[in-house]
């Protein structure tokens, strides 16, 4: 009897745990705690950290690879829509179709405030290699700096595969914390005076604007650029199904039950990769550093080209806009428009903030474009 009572103790997962593992647990609790008390990003950081959760707890075999008669687990098989490069372009598709690109076509010079914002991608690309990290580790770290997180994951994915965790932790982290992280940096770049500028309405976008928009940047995009065209693709597919009043069914398919799933899948499969013995190292801390001062540079970039502008214009572009160059849709734009409105309370941001916004994913995924380009 009590060699049975020993035998079932040691085949407990209790037995197994290691301080690691009981530190990733740890780890994905307080994500967990995030996403759910304080709604930081909840439809990705909830599946991510309970995925991150599953695959510390021992014995569980969640990633054990098939071969010769043995069914390999539930996260691997997952995690192969994520690791052959599926799940990103898909989530562009939702995004696509969820987003109004109105904004952008209204008035084209936030493209320049969503092309300065990538300023972080590229100077910590440099930073990265000076530390030490490959040159294709060097732009899987810096594409953080988009706050991208399905980005981030494909050009990880491609470029440093090995890194793919502690890099999807740290973006989808910090564009769960954009409303912390932004606010300290556009009030020290920016003046009151600057703050409360109040800007114009956009003119009225045509059905026809809309519909060509996405064609044209495709093909232009893409014929410069072919290794963004998974990203870029569907993200202008989606927008095209959105916008060309013709596949209603297929859009609120892309918007809504597969854009769910997909999260769902690529949360869980991204915390899988979480692993105590991948994670818990000196790297994976400088990585999440090095994510930081991405997305501030990032921040920062497009805030200095509001000002640019601003001046340009003789005060008629607020600066702030310029924040929400970074692709984190939509909440940079909303944290635009809420510093807006406590500088003047006349002031509307939002609309003309989800300009550089929309400009930001394109920004983003030209930029993978050509980090994958250049290393791969």
């Amino acid at each position: 009897m009590r060699a049975l009572i020993i035998e079932f103790i040691q085949s407990t997962g209790f037995y197994h745990l290691t301080i690691s593992e009981l530190a990733m647990i740890a780890i994905a609790c307080v994500l967990l705690y995030l996403g759910i008390v304080k709604k930081y990003e909840p439809l990705l950081l909830i599946p991510i950290s309970f995925g991150m959760l599953l695959v510390n707890l021992p014995l569980s075999d969640l990633l054990q690879p098939e071969g010769q008669g043995v069914i390999g687990g539930l996260l691997y098989y997952l995690s192969r829509g994520l690791e052959l490069g599926i799940y990103p372009p898909l989530i562009f598709l939702g995004i696509g179709a969820l987003t109004d690109f109105g904004p952008l076509i209204a008035n084209p010079v936030t493209l320049l405030l969503g092309a300065a914002a990538q300023l972080g991608i590229f100077t910590t690309f440099a930073g990265a290699y000076f530390l030490g990290f490959t040159a294709p580790q060097s732009g899987a770290i810096g594409i953080i700096g988009g706050a991208d997180g399905p980005t981030a994951i494909f050009v990880a994915n491609h470029l440093a595969p090995e890194l793919l965790g502690s890099i999807a932790i740290a973006a989808y982290s910090y564009m769960a914390l954009v409303p912390i992280i932004q606010p300290p940096i556009m009030k020290l770049l920016t003046t009151k005076r600057e703050r409360e500028t109040v800007m114009t309405q956009l003119r009225p976008v045509s059905k026809t604007e809309k519909i060509i928009f996405p064609i044209v940047v495709i093909i232009l995009t893409g014929l410069l650029l072919p290794a963004a065209v998974p990203l870029l693709g569907m993200l202008m597919f989606g927008n095209l199904l959105r916008e060309s009043g013709v596949t209603g069914r297929l859009s609120t398919t892309a918007q809504n039950e597969l854009n769910n799933i997909i999260v769902i899948f690529l949360g869980l499969s991204v915390g899988a990769k979480a692993t105590a013995a991948s994670f818990l190292t000196a790297e994976t801390i400088l990585i999440i550093v090095l994510g930081l001062a991405a997305f501030a540079l990032g921040t920062a970039g497009g805030v200095l080209m509001g000002k640019l502008l601003y001046l340009i214009t003789g005060g008629k572009i607020n600066p702030l806009i310029g924040s929400a160059g970074v692709s984190a849709v939509p909440m940079a734009a909303r944290v635009s428009q809420a510093l807006g409105k406590e500088a003047n309370p006349n002031n509307y941001l939002l609309m003309h903030a989800m300009g550089p916004n929309v400009a930001g994913v394109i920004g983003s995924a030209v930029a993978a474009g050509i980090l994958l380009s250049l290393l791969v």
